[in-house]
């Protein structure tokens, strides 16, 4: 077969496939369009979810931010001039920029900027800090029982394993012995002490249950969680103490 026929042949085999093929994608026209109106509408919403994310993100930072501003502000404490008793410094009044005269005086108008800001974006990074510092604060102005449900939330959000899902956890506990609440205390302790979090500073938590349990008046509890600083974690900060605990 001369060279020319083969060349005409191949040509013809080229058209009948760009024809089958053509004929194929035109009795397939809704399946082929309804695919792609499905991709395009399955990209644009997950486009969109993304945008909102960060969009969600860049706001929950910033109601961070605004009740950190005030939360880390300085406290001045309202000390009387020795030349002028009756005065006191001026940066030292509560309408001072920044500053505060007493702690709580700082938490009190921190508090609802933190609430806010957690309520606002709960599950973001952002709105499970200032739930955590809601809950510190919380607990630093003596209002424990709304303290110990906020560390409980700060636990639901963040997700078991978090960092700040143990730091609320321990907030907790300390939350609940120094409200007096020594059985809920131990019980959130000893719930620590026996996770299998190796995060978890065991050493720590083994003090403050030895602790609780020394404050309800159960010393041979509190024996026992001493005696196991001192032989599983001997060269822990708390060894010392334990050991003075114990009577060694």
């Amino acid at each position: 077969m001369k060279r020319k026929q083969r060349h005409h042949l191949k040509e013809n085999e080229l058209a009948q496939t760009i024809v089958a093929a053509r004929a194929t994608i035109e009795s397939r026209k809704g399946l082929v369009t309804g695919t792609l109106l499905a991709v395009l509408v399955v990209a644009a919403v997950a486009g969109g979810i993304m945008v909102w994310q960060r969009e969600g993100n860049a706001r929950a930072q910033q109601a961070l931010a605004d009740a950190m501003v005030v939360f880390n502000a300085r406290v001045i404490t309202a000390i009387p001039s020795p030349d002028k008793p009756g005065e006191v410094p001026a940066a030292a009044t509560l309408g001072a920029t920044g500053s505060y005269a007493t702690e709580a005086a700082k938490l009190t108008v921190a508090l609802p900027k933190l609430k806010a800001a957690a309520d606002a974006y709960p599950d973001t990074e952002a709105g499970i800090t200032a739930r955590y510092h809601y809950a510190s604060s919380l607990a630093a102005l003596g209002r424990h029982t709304e303290a110990v449900q906020a560390f409980e939330e700060v636990v639901r959000h963040a997700g078991d394993g978090s960092l700040y899902a143990r730091m609320a956890q321990m907030g907790k506990g300390d939350t609940q012995a120094h409200a007096g609440q020594l059985e809920a205390a131990i019980a959130t302790w000893k719930e620590l002490a026996s996770s299998t979090d190796e995060e978890l500073p065991k050493d720590a938590i083994l003090m403050e249950l030895g602790k609780a349990y020394q404050a309800s008046g159960n010393q041979e509890e509190a024996r026992k969680a001493f005696t196991l600083i001192v032989d599983d974690h001997p060269a822990s900060p708390y060894s010392a103490e334990a050991r003075a605990a114990l009577g060694n």
